[in-house]
């Protein structure tokens, strides 16, 4: 685990929306903190500490609010439609003796072989949730694909989780798949392929005069 962060923290008066986007224009985020059969808390923290802190993958976390100072966990982080601007954190206690169930960050490395045989990754989660103590949380489980070749996949059985570290997500969730995307091909391209449908020869239609000539020479 990394270097727990430390967390300046201020209590949260008033709540609502229109509070908490005041709060983020002030370089504020809004969370809460609750658990260990304690009140929950809403507070507000530094944007930037924070932001940094998720940029390691940092996972346990001090508060500090006036001279009190506890142990939590980011259990949960609320992003905005774009998924870049946070609006709120969920915290929780937590004590360094205890195993807790959390989500970690999963790490895609190396170059698959089959993509010699034009062959991508394609990722299907970023995370996968483990059980572990709290001194033990990683900050992030590193996943290698270089032997998937076109066709093959990994699931969270696969994973070859740090010491201590126990699966909780399903065994079978797919991770990852190697596999060959097709060509998008253009409108005008797939008009080209189209087959040209066969032209069909019709007797012409005479035209009124024909007609009557027509009948004359069958009544001779």
């Amino acid at each position: 685990m990394d270097k727990t962060l430390l967390l300046k923290a201020e209590v949260r008066e008033q709540k609502g929306s229109k509070s908490a986007a005041k709060i983020r224009k002030q370089g504020l985020i809004p969370a809460i903190v609750y658990g260990h059969k304690k009140d929950s808390v809403s507070i507000s923290l530094l944007e930037h500490d924070l932001v940094e802190g998720l940029k390691r993958g940092t996972k346990v976390v001090n508060i500090q609010l006036g001279e009190n100072k506890e142990t939590a966990i980011i259990k949960d982080v609320q992003y905005d439609y774009l998924g870049k601007d946070i609006l709120h954190v969920d915290l929780m206690r937590v004590d360094v003796s205890e195993k807790v169930k959390v989500s970690v960050r999963l790490e895609l490395k190396g170059t698959a072989k089959g993509a010699e045989d034009g062959g991508i990754i394609e990722s299907q989660v970023s995370q996968i949730e483990v059980e572990c103590m709290v001194t033990d949380i990683p900050s992030s489980i590193p996943v290698s694909v270089k032997e998937l070749g076109v066709g093959d996949s990994l699931h969270s059985r696969d994973i070859k989780l740090p010491e201590g570290v126990k699966l909780v997500s399903d065994p079978d969730q797919l991770i990852a798949a190697c596999n060959v995307v097709q060509e998008v091909k253009t409108t005008e391209e797939l008009e080209t392929e189209a087959p040209t449908a066969p032209e069909v020869i019709t007797e012409r239609k005479p035209k009124e005069g024909e007609e009557a000539e027509a009948g004359e020479e069958k009544k001779e």
